[in-house]
């Protein structure tokens, strides 16, 4: 029997319509430690995923929550033993936040573009495996990120992060 972790969210992925990564966060250190090994375990999540019809898969021990939009994946992993609704309440979260934020244009050229809300985004929902936040509404405000048409400003409001830890 796996020991309980305190990691409720082993990893977050994003990756394109041909498998690559856009962007992964692993949380539990001991997961995946190497790149190749997470580039692996990647390739088979989108093996596994990209054609079904489902929202939830098992692989490798793991339960992966994914959504695909126009030519994104996005790939919430947790345990076995972790509860698929709060798996699927961190993918929503995400997805809506990014898709305030990005205007509803949750593609790859927008998400590209956008890398740097689309990491405070992420680190807003998630803090080393734990989640912090679920609902887009919050995260977006404490984000405070703004796509403009013609260049990128970015301003993160520090109200929710403790500098000390």
């Amino acid at each position: 029997k796996e020991e309980p972790s305190l990691y409720t969210v082993k990893a977050v992925l994003i990756l394109d319509n041909d498998g690559n990564r856009l962007l992964s966060k692993y949380y539990d250190p001991q997961l995946y430690p190497s790149i190749k090994e997470q580039r692996n375990f990647e390739k088979n999540v989108f093996n596994k995923s990209h054609k079904a019809d489902n929202e939830i898969a098992f692989l490798e021990g793991m339960t992966i929550v994914y959504k695909s939009s126009i030519d994104v994946f996005f790939y919430v992993v947790g345990s076995t033993q972790e509860n698929e609704l709060m798996l699927m309440m961190v993918l929503n979260c995400l997805f809506e936040s990014l898709s305030q934020i990005l205007r509803k244009n949750v593609e790859k050229r927008f998400l590209l573009d956008n890398m740097d809300g689309v990491f405070l985004v992420v680190d807003e929902i998630i803090d080393g495996g734990v989640i912090l936040e679920s609902d887009p509404q919050q995260v977006v405000q404490k984000v405070n990120y703004r796509v403009s048409d013609t260049h990128l400003t970015v301003m993160i409001s520090v109200k929710s992060k403790n500098p000390t830890g």
